[in-house]
């Protein structure tokens, strides 16, 4: 019986893993990465926008936060789409209101709010499309290396932050932010439309009903219900991002501060991303070996060792060290809370549940980013808030061994 059982679950990760699956992981990365410019785009145009609406460093920074909170939301919604009618539907839909966000953005704000509304709900709305139900997708069909496929979609974020800034800042300086926001939507409308119907076929229902048996052994091991650990994760998620948005968020502002700076720290920042790109692919490898939770844990663990090393040296070579370590540490979280929402949550649920936990890590690095610049102005220093992210990090350690330890357990055989 039981080599019966492991020649069917071979045959399946064959089928599974098969080209056409590979295929539709190469358009799904390429439509992240072309898509994930509304995550990057604002961050450029900011000062161009600033100059012509005449408005504050900080009301110029709206745009940002709305956009932020209409890829938290927008993630759930598109999630529950993509859970109803497949990916396609969500997919096309949000690659129109993307595009449209941006012609609307560069040709027709008049004024400051305008064009925040028109980055939070269409183009922060329409990015969300390009990360969590992509990789709730992915998922359905990989089965051996589905750590990796989830970790190559999750690093078309980086991708695209790695391409579109230096991309975005030379047309607004040979065009102006506004001519470069419609380029924007139009270049997203025309190229990524067509690679969204490479992703028109959908996982076999017999694969689903395979998936729903394994996934009633991997729930008895935890012994959780299916609301318990969705907190679980959505409470671990929050906890890793506010440790995560600590160096991110703050590390230009900290360098500045210890007189190496603003540039050293934004070298600093994107030798952090780079390595995280790397961080993310190598992370799925090792959870194709050793499972989502385990990986997350180990990564959770060196994030924390990595703040405790920036709380111990400052020196300027220290610095970029760190930063890099921290990129290789940090980088794989993320991508593993869709490996783990896939082993332990039926399929056709897949979108909704990643929403939810990855509006929880959007929610996690937007109040990281707040509560370490406040409690800086408290304390004039950024060691408490180092401290601080040690602490949440902790949560999110011990909410994560407990359900290793949990999914260590044997069960009785029925």
């Amino acid at each position: 019986a039981m080599d019966s059982r492991t020649h069917t679950e071979f045959h399946r990760a064959e089928e599974a893993d098969s080209p056409a699956a590979w295929l539709r992981l190469a358009a799904a990365v390429l439509i992240g990465t072309i898509g994930g410019v509304g995550l990057w785009s604002v961050v450029v145009a900011l000062p161009a926008v600033q100059a012509e609406f005449g408005v504050a460093r900080a009301d110029a920074s709206l745009p940002y936060t709305l956009s932020m909170l209409g890829y938290a939301f927008g993630g759930v919604a598109m999630g529950k789409l993509s859970d109803r009618y497949g990916i396609v539907r969500p997919m096309v839909l949000g690659v129109v209101v993307l595009g449209l966000g941006y012609v609307l953005a560069g040709a027709a704000a008049a004024n400051l709010w305008q064009f925040a509304l028109a980055y939070g709900v269409l183009i922060g709305t329409g990015s969300s499309v390009t990360l969590g139900p992509l990789m709730a997708d992915l998922s359905n069909w990989f089965e051996r290396r589905r750590g990796v496929a989830v970790a190559l979609v999750a690093s078309s974020n980086y991708f695209a932050g790695t391409l579109w800034p230096p991309l975005v800042q030379h047309f607004i300086a040979a065009a102006g932010w506004r001519a470069t926001h419609v380029g924007i939507g139009l270049f997203c409308a025309a190229t990524m439309l067509p690679l969204v119907f490479l992703l028109r076929r959908r996982p076999e229902m017999r694969r689903a009903v395979a998936a729903d048996a394994l996934l009633a052994h991997a729930q008895g091991k935890l012994a959780l219900s299916p609301r318990a650990l969705q907190i679980l994760l959505c409470v671990a998620g929050l906890a890793c991002c506010v440790a995560m948005s600590m160096p991110q968020v703050h590390l230009v502002a900290y360098c500045g501060d210890l007189g190496y700076g603003v540039a050293r720290g934004a070298e600093m920042l994107s030798l952090m991303l780079a390595c995280g790109i790397v961080s993310r692919i190598g992370s799925g490898f090792l959870a194709d070996r050793i499972g989502g939770l385990a990986t997350l844990l180990i990564g959770s663990l060196l994030q924390g060792a990595a703040l405790l090393l920036y709380l111990m040296f400052n020196g300027l070579a220290s610095l970029y060290v760190i930063s890099a370590l921290f990129g290789f540490f940090q980088g794989g979280l993320v991508p593993m809370y869709a490996v783990i929402v896939r082993d332990y949550f039926p399929p056709r649920e897949i979108g909704t549940r990643l929403g939810l936990v990855l509006m929880a890590t959007l929610f996690g690095m937007a109040l990281g980013g707040w509560m370490s610049g406040f409690i800086f102005d408290l304390t004039g220093s950024y060691r408490a808030a180092f401290a601080n992210g040690l602490l949440w990090n902790l949560v999110n350690v011990s909410i994560v061994a407990s359900l290793v330890l949990r999914s260590s357990r044997r069960l009785a055989p029925a």
